[in-house]
């Protein structure tokens, strides 16, 4: 089934029903963004015990960061 299909499928279900796709997809996307938080924070772990992170609170430091 391809994405037009969906949305079409979508189009035809009552208002009831696509307030509770409405529903589910909020809650999808939730869930799927705190993975993506949590994998991100188990690679900067990763990273800090491989020395690789840097810290500063020099503002200069900071943007000569970036830069690299």
């Amino acid at each position: 089934m391809s994405f037009s299909d969906v949305v079409e499928a979508i189009k035809t279900v009552s208002l009831d029903e696509k307030e509770e796709i409405q529903s589910l997809l909020a809650q999808y996307l939730r869930e799927e963004r705190r993975e993506e938080i949590y994998q991100n924070y188990l690679a900067s772990q990763k990273e800090e015990k491989a020395g690789k992170l840097k810290f500063s609170s020099d503002i200069d430091e900071l943007i000569q960061f970036l830069a690299d």
